[in-house]
């Protein structure tokens, strides 16, 4: 990518930021090192690595990199078999404990969180070397401390030499309290490496011993009495062997690793890469961007980009696309417009996106790899060159021009401006000619009006203009496609204050073509206006309309649920006045199979029966609100009706045969069962069959007879059943179906077998009778009825 360009559009100040991301000097220069790509595969690697480094910062937090230093150097020393110093162990250190980290970071759960994502390799290849650096970290405490511990020789040295350090301080203490007079000072001090007293100059007789050294006016003398030499000898010597000790623990910690210098060297490579992709991801959020998807086809789609060099508080966004159905992008609009922004934007996103960096626009924007970028943007103008301004972007144009093919990006910034307009015009038409014959994406700003027809003329060249707005004279700083711009010179300075004949002077100085043109650019301006307000007018309702669709859908479903609750309490409240129909009729009938078994019937006692059982059902009736109208039927002729006949007594639901032929008032007796009562013929409905087996609540919605109220089935139970072999989930299913049939049957007990075995069976079976409603009580059988092995159970 040429100098030039990276330049022009102000590459290096997102390098110089991206590098203030890194956290240590190699990351730092990797970053101050970039370079745009131009190798797809190698552009989409590093762009899906700063996407995953940006998903990891997102949901771990960010990851320091402050501990990694540059230790090539050293890592040549180990290679020759040379023993590191103490700063160069702390820096592999260092390094080791920075891959530690990043290790621990880059570690995570087998769950989607980072399913396989680029950066899982790097993280996994560190070594952190731990052992090696516990005990690097055991032996060298700071930069210039060793441990005491980091061997026996040199804990054993240290301690003799504190005992010789306490013995020369008790020495000069003794000396300074009975020398006071003599001493300049009452204190101790050291001359090269040697406990020494000032003593001043007059008086250096009465002190024995050597002299070290001077004051500047010679009237103090630094003495080593006699006394301590033999003792600062000894320290000497002990120092000198403190130093061998320590040399001996470095080079010990040395060999230890000099067997990991290609792990230390790959260390070193993967933090320093991963340092510089997380320092990308960084620069991302700050700008809050997004990854470019890249194609090879020259298609550009910038959605909402904003330059990341201006202040976010006030960068308009722009959307801008080309290389799809154009190749040539020509920008119009007044100064200060933001023409040459649009252009800046282009060039500097597709250098950041071929660098592997996220480009602050929306999401989807896609980019095109380019070989070449190419920029002729700002002043080019040089005095020392002796270059007008047309000159000096000439000059450089011709460069373009000779180098520039398919796979290059040329931006134009007033392109063949500062010379005759209408030569002007003609260059630049023939300039974008070219590049137009050349397939090379071009985008070119000016204000020659020959620019916006050749754009609407030429196939595979569009229009752009950067909005204003005249009655203001601001620029709105949107970029418009497919609309030509105008200069508004005329209103600009009708609005200023130019006074109205000399504007209207000048427009008797344009030609009738350029006017037409300008008022053609006009009339679409407006109509673009208006057609833009009518679509915002129609979003408005579209966004009302779905707001008020919510709502309605809101409201069904609250509907709905209201609905179905209501349904399902009233299914409920059938099922429980139901059950009491139910109950009522069990219980009647059982009344009346008593009143039958006893020695004389009471017929009386019967239809009192009978007459209860109807007032209930119709109770019952009354309260589910389910009765319907009663269907038409037809009337029996008294004189067809024989005896045997099979009627239904409509105010009972109960199905019966003719006992008798109906009197002079229609009234006959009906045999329900065991029940015989007396009904009127207008209570009776036919039935179109004979066979009735016996008196059954009939389901109302259905007109199928009850569940199993059927005298037959009841007059067949059996007082005992017999539960030997089964367990209790199997047992409890059979007792209640056969304690609900000898119930209906009216039983007035039944016995359970259940044997003794080990008890679980008769323990379920009674702990379930506690809770069956029919049951007044139970026993185990008495002696003869069977003992423990049987319970007799008694019903209500």
């Amino acid at each position: 990518m040429n100098q030039k360009a990276l330049k022009t559009l102000e590459y290096h100040k997102i390098i110089s930021q991206l590098t203030e991301y890194a956290g240590s000097a190699p990351g730092k220069l990797l970053c101050k090192n970039l370079m745009p790509a131009t190798d797809y595969e190698a552009i989409v690697q590093a762009q899906t690595e700063t996407t995953d480094a940006v998903s990891r910062i997102r949901l771990k937090g960010s990851l320091s990199f402050s501990g990694v230093r540059d230790i090539r150097d050293s890592l040549k020393r180990l290679e020759i078999g040379s023993a590191l110093s103490i700063l160069e162990l702390l820096s592999v250190s260092s390094l080791l404990t920075a891959a530690a980290r990043a290790r621990a970071y880059g570690r995570h759960e087998e769950s989607e969180e980072f399913p396989d994502d680029s950066l899982d390799g790097m993280f996994r290849t560190l070594e952190p070397l731990t052992p090696v650096n516990t005990e690097i970290k055991r032996c060298i405490l700071s930069e210039d401390e060793v441990s005491d511990d980091a061997s026996p020789g040199l804990r054993q040295v240290r301690r003799s030499m504190r005992g010789i350090n306490d013995r020369i301080h008790t020495q000069l203490n003794s000396i300074l309290n009975s020398s006071r007079t003599y001493l300049q000072d009452a204190v101790i001090t050291m001359r090269d490496g040697r406990y020494c007293l000032p003593v001043k100059s007059e008086y250096k007789s009465q002190v024995n011993g050597m002299v070290h050294d001077q004051s500047a006016t010679g009237s103090t003398l630094f003495i080593e009495p006699m006394a301590v030499i033999q003792l600062n000898n000894e320290l000497r010597t002990l120092e000198i062997q403190e130093q061998k000790e320590i040399e001996a623990v470095l080079a010990s910690l040395s060999n230890e690793l000099a067997p990991y210098t290609e792990v230390l060297a790959l260390d070193l490579e993967l933090l320093t890469q991963l340092d510089f992709i997380f320092a990308k991801a960084a620069l991302s959020r700050h700008y809050k961007c997004s990854q470019p998807h890249f194609n090879t086809q020259g298609r550009i789609h910038i959605k909402d980009g904003r330059h990341p060099l201006l202040d976010p508080q006030k960068v308009v966004p722009i959307t801008l696309w080309l290389g799809n159905d154009f190749d040539q992008l020509i920008v119009t609009g007044p100064n200060t417009g933001g023409k040459t922004v649009s252009l800046k934007t282009v060039g500097l996103f597709t250098l950041m996106g071929q660098a592997g960096l996220h480009i602050p626009a929306f999401d989807g924007s896609e980019l095109s790899v380019f070989e070449e970028v190419f920029a002729d943007i700002g002043d080019e103008q040089s005095i020392e060159q002796s270059l007008s301004t047309f000159s000096a972007h000439m000059t450089n144009i011709v460069h373009i021009l000779g180098k520039a093919d398919s796979r290059s990006l040329c931006l134009f910034d007033e392109l063949c401006a500062g010379t005759d307009p209408t030569e002007g015009a003609a260059l630049a038409i023939s300039i974008l000619t070219f590049l137009h014959n050349m397939k090379c994406r071009t985008m070119a700003t000016t204000h020659y009006s020959e620019l916006k027809v050749y754009a609407l003329s030429t196939s595979g060249v569009e229009n752009a203009c950067c909005e204003f707005d005249v009655a203001t004279l601001r620029p709105t700083y949107r970029l418009l496609i497919g609309i030509p711009g105008k200069s508004n010179a005329f209103a600009i300075s009708k609005k200023l204050g130019l006074p109205d004949y000399i504007i209207d002077d000048a427009k008797n100085h344009l030609e009738a073509e350029d006017e037409t043109f300008e008022d053609i650019i006009s009339h679409l301006e407006e109509s673009r206006v208006t057609i833009e307000k009518e679509r915002e007018e129609i979003q408005s309702y579209k966004a009302e309309i779905a707001r008020l669709k919510s709502s309605l859908e809101k409201k069904e479903e609250r509907f709905d649920e209201r609905r179905d609750k209501i349904i399902r309490s009233a299914n409920e409240e059938a099922q429980r006045i139901l059950r009491e129909a139910k109950e009522t009729a069990d219980r009647t009938i059982k009344n009346i199979n008593k009143l039958a078994s006893s020695s004389g019937v009471d017929t009386k006692a019967l239809e009192q029966e009978r007459t209860k059982l109807r007032d209930n059902l119709k109770k019952v009736d009354s309260k589910l609100s389910l009765r319907q109208e009663s269907k038409p039927h037809k009337a029996i002729n008294p004189k067809s009706l024989r005896l045997g006949d099979g009627v239904r007594v409509l105010s009972m639901n109960l199905k019966g045969t003719v006992s008798s032929l109906p009197d002079a008032q229609g009234n006959l007796f009906v045999q329900m069962g065991i029940l015989r009562s007396r009904v009127n013929l207008n209570d009776l409905e036919l039935l179109p069959d004979n066979s009735v087996s016996g008196p059954g609540l009939e389901n109302r919605r259905k007109g199928t007879s009850s569940s199993g109220i059927k005298i037959s089935k009841s007059a067949s139970v059996s007082p005992e059943i017999n539960l030997l072999g089964l367990t209790v989930d199997e047992a409890i299913p059979q007792l209640d179906k056969y304690l609900d049939d000898a119930y209906i049957a009216h039983l007035p007990q039944v016995r359970v077998v259940h044997g003794k075995g080990t008890g679980a069976l008769r323990a379920g079976i009674h702990k379930h009778l506690r809770k069956v409603k029919i049951v007044k009580e139970f026993h185990l059988g008495e002696f003869g009825e069977g003992d423990a092995g049987v319970t007799i159970v008694v019903f209500k």
